[in-house]
C-alpha cells in the first residue's frame, strides 16, 4: 500500500533525474475539452495518438481517460499503450501529474504538487481544476509507489533539471503572484532544493511570447546533457520573443550549474509566428469557466518543447521553414537517439506542446 510521506526527498536521500535518463514508461492524458480542444478535440486526439504511439515504440505509454471517453480511447490507440480510468479536467500531464524522484538504490517515489491551473481564478484557464489535482495521488496510487505531498503550487512544465543538482525555471512564472504569493524567492527556492534534490537554481527572467502558462520553462530553454542546454531564439529584433530570448541568454551564458561549469549554450530559431485562425477559434466551444481564445491570438510556437524518451526524441513540427533546421540540431544534441517529428499544431492550440502533455517516469531498481 502507498505511503503519503511527512518528511521530504532531499531529507530522505532522493533527487529528481535527468529526463535523459532510462524510463520505465510515460504518462499521459486524454483531451476532451470542448473549450480547448476544437472541433470536439477530435483533431488533437489524432495528435495524442501520434505522440503515444510514436513514444511506445521505445517505452511503456499509459494514457489515462475520463469514464466517457474510455472505450473511444482505447479504439483509436495502439494496443500497446496502456489505458487506465483517470479522471481528469484536462489533458496536461506534465503540469498535473507526479514529479518522480530516485535514490541512489534506484528506489522511486513521487512529489504531488499542489496544482491552480496555471493561476487560478485570477487567470482563470477553465475552472474546475478538482479532479485534475487527484491526477498525480491516483498514477502513484496505480503504481504503487509513496507520495510526498508538496505544499506549494507547481506545474512540471516550470521546471527542468540535469540530475546533478542544477534547476532551470523562469522568475516570470515561478515568482508570479498567481501562484504562491505568500512565498518569498528564498522560500520557493528552498521548496524546490527540499522536493527536488537539487543544489542551484539558474534563474531565467521570461518565457516565450504569450505562453499563457506564464512563462513555463519547458517552452523556451532545457538541459540536453549536464553542462549543455538549448533554448529558443528567433533573428528578428521587431519580434516580442527577441528580447526574451536574448535575455535568457544572457542568464545563462553567465551562469555557472551546481558544479561550478559554465553553460554550453545552443539555440533553435523559432518557427514563423503563428496565429490561431477564424476556422480553428470557431471550432471551440465557449463557456463562462474557461478561457478565451480568439482568431488572431499569437500561437507559443517553440521547438524547444520536446520529449526525450528511451533513444528517441520526440520534437514537434509546424509545417515550418525552420522544421528541418530545428530536427538537425536535435540530432546533433542527441546523436544516440531517434528524432520523431510529430505534426504538433493541434496540440500547440490548446496552449502547449508535445513536452507539456508526457510525463516521465524513471527506471528503478
Amino acid at each position: 500500500m502507498p505511503r503519503r510521506l511527512e518528511s521530504t526527498p532531499r531529507s530522505d536521500g532522493y533527487h529528481m533525474p535527468a529526463e535523459w535518463e532510462r524510463h520505465d514508461g510515460c504518462w499521459m492524458l486524454w483531451p476532451q475539452r470542448r473549450d480547448t480542444w476544437r472541433d470536439g478535440g477530435k483533431p488533437a486526439q489524432r495528435a495524442f495518438v501520434e505522440v503515444a504511439s510514436q513514444i511506445a515504440r521505445f517505452e511503456r505509454v499509459t494514457m489515462g481517460v475520463n469514464r466517457d471517453q474510455y472505450e473511444n480511447a482505447r479504439a483509436m490507440l495502439p494496443p500497446q499503450v496502456r489505458v487506465v480510468e483517470l479522471s481528469n479536467n484536462d489533458a496536461w500531464m506534465r503540469d498535473m501529474g507526479a514529479t518522480f524522484v530516485i535514490n541512489e538504490q534506484g528506489d522511486l517515489r513521487g512529489v504531488d504538487w499542489r496544482f491552480n491551473a496555471w493561476g487560478g481564478l485570477d487567470k482563470r484557464m477553465y475552472f474546475p481544476w478538482d479532479q485534475d489535482q487527484l491526477v498525480a495521488t491516483k498514477m502513484l496510487e496505480i503504481e504503487g509507489i509513496d507520495r510526498y505531498a508538496a505544499p506549494f503550487i507547481l506545474e512540471g512544465g516550470s521546471i527542468h533539471v540535469d540530475g546533478e543538482g542544477t534547476l532551470l525555471t523562469t522568475e516570470q512564472c515561478l515568482l508570479h503572484p498567481n501562484r504562491n504569493p505568500q512565498l518569498s524567492r528564498a522560500q520557493i527556492e528552498q521548496g524546490l532544493a527540499d522536493y527536488l534534490g537539487i543544489r542551484h537554481i539558474i534563474w531565467l527572467p521570461l518565457g516565450v511570447y504569450e505562453d499563457e502558462t506564464d512563462g513555463h520553462v519547458d517552452n523556451i530553454c532545457c538541459f540536453t546533457r549536464a553542462g549543455v542546454v538549448v533554448m529558443t531564439w528567433t533573428d528578428d529584433r521587431s519580434d516580442p520573443q527577441y528580447a526574451r530570448s536574448a535575455a535568457a541568454y544572457e542568464a545563462l551564458m553567465t551562469a555557472r550549474d551546481a558544479k561550478g561549469r559554465r553553460l554550453e549554450v545552443q539555440k533553435i530559431h523559432q518557427p514563423a509566428p503563428m496565429t490561431m485562425t477564424p476556422e480553428e477559434a470557431s471550432g471551440l466551444d465557449v463557456v463562462d469557466s474557461a478561457f478565451l481564445r480568439p482568431e488572431g491570438e499569437r500561437l507559443a510556437g517553440s521547438y524547444i518543447n520536446f520529449y526525450i524518451a528511451n533513444d528517441a526524441i520526440l520534437m514537434p513540427i509546424f509545417g515550418d521553414r525552420q522544421d528541418a533546421a530545428a530536427a538537425q540540431t536535435l540530432a546533433e544534441l542527441f546523436p544516440q537517439r531517434e528524432i520523431v517529428q510529430i505534426q504538433a499544431r493541434e496540440i500547440l492550440l490548446g496552449g502547449g506542446n508535445i513536452h507539456c502533455i508526457t510525463q516521465q517516469q524513471p527506471a528503478g531498481g
